[in-house]
């Protein structure tokens, strides 16, 4: 009797926890489940971007870095400004915007929590200008924004970590810890833009990244030029059945993005 009611009290707790970690993605009004505080989370993506800073070089071409920054601070505006609108301010606490482009052929660009951001030199030739620039960045920035790193840190805590909470698992098991967090945010990988996000969450950051950089004055229509030309440098690459992906093909992709671009252009003033 004793152990029955006490299993009890343990269900109902855990049931407790998981409706109290339940929040909303912006925009989509997806539920997901975070049980990684943004204090802790903003603290070891500060000092782990500034490791990864120290230990590669930034490009040392004045326009491009200059590029960078200013597409950054545009669609840094602009989610401020929507968050402000949406009584959503409190998701940006923390944050420390930054944007470096870094000397790498890698195809690749990523967000970290807190606004920490860096794109590749070797994604420049592909997005070709500042438009297809924001499209890049406004889709890494949306996976920060939308907490898809955090949420995927909490499944890995789970899962790999037995469910210990993370100041518990830094203390216990700091490696461990650190490599969930760059697994979980793609951080260093060779991925190229396509981060290992699941599908849901590529989708949402196709979604809230379009209205994005419409909201920062650029066109969101530019999305399906820039997706068409990552389709096409990857043509020579083998690419795995659609449903043995974590992404969207890029087919489906580009035609996602084509449903969704009358609505992010409702945001789009030039």
């Amino acid at each position: 009797m004793k152990q029955a009611l006490k299993s009890s009290l343990v269900f109902l707790a855990v049931v407790m926890l998981l409706i109290a970690s339940c929040s909303q993605v912006a925009i989509t009004g997806r539920k997901q489940f975070n049980l990684v505080p943004n204090s802790i989370i903003n603290s070891m993506s500060f000092q782990s971007y500034g490791q990864f800073l120290s230990e590669n070089k930034l490009s040392t071409d004045a326009r491009q870095s200059q590029m960078v920054k200013e597409v950054g601070r545009r669609i840094q505006g602009a989610v401020e400004r929507y968050c402000v609108e949406n009584d959503l301010a409190h998701r940006l606490e923390g944050y420390a915007w930054e944007f470096n482009l870094v000397q790498d052929p890698a195809v690749n660009a990523w967000c970290m929590p807190g606004g920490k951001v860096v794109v590749y030199t070797g994604l420049l030739p592909v997005v070709q200008d500042e438009a297809g620039l924001a499209v890049v960045m406004g889709h890494e920035i949306a996976h920060a924004v939308a907490r898809h790193g955090a949420e995927r840190m909490t499944q890995g805590l789970i899962v790999e970590l037995g469910g210990m909470a993370l100041s518990k698992a830094l203390v216990n098991k700091p490696a461990e810890t650190q490599n969930l967090f760059m697994r979980s945010y793609g951080a260093g990988t060779q991925y190229g833009v396509l981060l290992p996000f699941s599908r849901t969450h590529e989708n949402e950051a196709d979604h809230l990244g379009l209205i994005f950089i419409a909201m920062a004055g650029y066109n969101p229509a530019e999305a399906v030029d820039f997706w068409q030309r990552m389709a096409d440098a990857k043509k020579d690459q083998p690419q795995p059945p659609e449903l043995l992906s974590t992404h969207p093909a890029d087919a489906t992709r580009i035609r996602n993005i084509k449903i969704l671009i009358p609505e992010a252009m409702k945001y789009y003033k030039q």
